[in-house]
């Protein structure tokens, strides 16, 4: 038997025990979703036995989340995220300002500095993507006037992240007690630049998918389609999903998920859109669970180096 063979433990163990603890917690009359975190915990390590590799967990996650955002998108056109504007945008805004500001109010109370305390309170500003959508989901309300507006409130979520993490750098030593005046020019400078450079690649994606991606999946579903070979056709609808999330993300730094909803969205304009959200269904359900799984592990992991940091600087 091979030796290295971490990516196929962790994929078993973790679809084995997910299985086991989902079954459970829906006899117990529980969200499936509280077993699917419980499998999560027990291949973790901060429980004893198996533990699942840290650094595939994570990317395993990622391509769940991109999977179902993809989905969410085949769902959903721009014109009806932009009906709900009137509410998502401001709605976002305020929730992740006020967010922001109680958290960092409640970090400050414990005297953490005041760069911890924002990046504390920015965790608490941004909803769960995946959680929320498979809430939407499991209700039957996703395509419903309340899941679009849910959905346009958490895409406005995820480009401010996308300019909050860009920032991150700049604004902390805005907020270090040891920079001086000059530096605190230089720093404004150069954030007013990152925002400048992070919203035009927002944009240039947006354009992008807008004017190619609009014509171009939907012709590439079209052809594939004229092969007659299922195979080929799913391939094509999770290739394009994967792709173009990481092509977002690598060329215009945009998160993986966003880049994986407008994909979603852009193919949505095929008439083929219907036979490609079929044809995924069942990855997009596999790996959206391996996410709850995975991202567990990745917590915890998260979590243990934290407390090893702390007890090191004690």
């Amino acid at each position: 038997m091979p030796h290295d063979i971490s990516l196929i433990s962790t994929i078993a163990a973790a679809f084995g025990l997910v299985l086991v603890c989902g079954f459970l917690a829906a006899r117990l009359r529980l969200p499936p979703l509280v077993g699917y975190l419980v499998a999560g915990i027990l291949i973790g390590p901060a429980t004893p036995g198996f533990v699942g590799d840290l650094h595939l967990s994570g990317q395993l996650a990622e391509i769940g989340v991109m999977l179902l955002m993809f989905g969410v998108g085949l769902h959903f056109s721009l014109e009806e995220l932009w009906a709900v504007r009137r509410i998502a945008l401001p709605g976002a805004m305020v929730q992740i300002a006020v967010a922001t500001a109680m958290g960092a109010l409640l970090a400050l109370s414990w005297d953490w500095s005041p760069a911890e305390a924002l990046i504390f309170g920015l965790s608490l500003s941004c909803a769960s993507t995946v959680v929320l959508l498979r809430a939407l989901e499991a209700k039957g309300v996703l395509q419903s006037v309340t899941g679009r507006i849910a959905v346009g409130w958490l895409v406005v979520e995820d480009l401010v992240m996308v300019l909050v993490l860009v920032l991150l750098p700049s604004l902390a030593g805005l907020l270090t007690d040891s920079a001086d005046a000059a530096s605190h020019a230089v720093s404004r400078t150069d954030i007013w630049l990152d925002v400048l450079i992070t919203s035009a690649k927002v944009a240039a994606f947006i354009a992008l998918m807008l004017v190619a991606g609009k014509r171009l999946l939907p012709q590439l579903l079209w052809l594939v389609a004229r092969t007659g070979s299922r195979e080929l056709f799913t391939l094509a609808v999770v290739a394009s999903a994967v792709g173009i999330a990481f092509g977002a993300a690598k060329l215009f730094d945009v998160s993986f998920a966003l880049g994986a909803f407008f994909a979603g969205m852009m193919m949505r304009e095929s008439p083929l859109s219907h036979r490609a959200a079929s044809e995924s269904l069942p990855l997009r359900d596999a790996f959206s669970v391996l996410f709850f799984v995975l991202e567990r592990i990745s917590a915890q992991a998260c979590k243990t180096s934290a407390s090893d940091l702390g007890n090191t600087r004690i």
